[in-house]
């Protein structure tokens, strides 16, 4: 099994910016596309954003123009740059690698004043 491992999270104020990665090593990164996921306490996983193997990206629409999610397969590790926070932004961010399925542990994001 290949799993995915997140960092990056941390606390930030409203406006400010974080970059997460989501490294998967044990495969040929290349042939996976790889999604973020984000859940805060009482809400079901929300899908992010996700970038197809091919280099095609898509988000959900409350992160258009704020987030952008960029891959390096020799490094074989996506990112998440985060720009113009809010406070809805906070959740523990989950990488998840298709087909095959592996979430990782998740890393948090607090955005507060």
């Amino acid at each position: 099994q290949v799993q995915p491992v997140e960092s990056g999270g941390g606390l930030v104020q409203p406006g400010g910016s974080l970059r997460l990665s989501c490294t998967a090593s044990g495969s040929i990164f290349s042939i996976y596309d790889v999604g973020w996921y984000r859940q805060s306490p009482g809400k079901q996983r929300e899908w992010v954003a996700i970038i197809f193997k091919n280099g095609r990206t898509q988000y959900v629409d409350s992160v258009k123009g704020r987030f952008a999610i960029s891959r390096d397969n020799a490094e074989n590790t996506v990112y998440l740059q985060m720009n113009s926070l809010k406070p809805e932004d906070t959740a523990v961010y989950y990488c998840k690698l298709f087909p095959i399925g592996s979430w990782g542990q998740g890393t948090q994001v607090t955005v507060s004043s």
